[in-house]
């Protein structure tokens, strides 16, 4: 399933990132990198150490905001609106 592109260790970072954030949707991923829900499973598995990848797959489970489709309609947006341009992701001082 995974796709035959090698990612580099920045952009399997960034995936992993991606992954853990709430906000962020599997489709993001998809547009950016072109990987699926079940791609982003596999890589998750291979980096992360067996408890991180389940309790990951566990928040994905219950998380609301990860699929595009259980999204409330207000939601348009990958990341919070406080959230830095993404370096490193770091929220801005109030």
């Amino acid at each position: 399933m995974l796709q035959k592109k090698a990612f580099n260790d920045i952009e399997i970072d960034r995936i992993i990132e991606m992954a853990w954030e709430d906000r962020t949707p599997f489709d993001a991923i998809k547009f950016q990198f072109g990987l699926v829900e079940a791609d982003v499973k596999v890589l998750m598995k291979k980096e992360l150490k067996f408890k991180s990848y389940a309790l990951w797959r566990k928040r994905v489970e219950n998380c609301k905001t990860k699929h595009a489709a259980k999204r409330a309609a207000g939601i348009d947006r990958f990341k919070c609106n406080r959230q830095r341009a993404i370096s490193s992701n770091k929220i801005s001082k109030r």
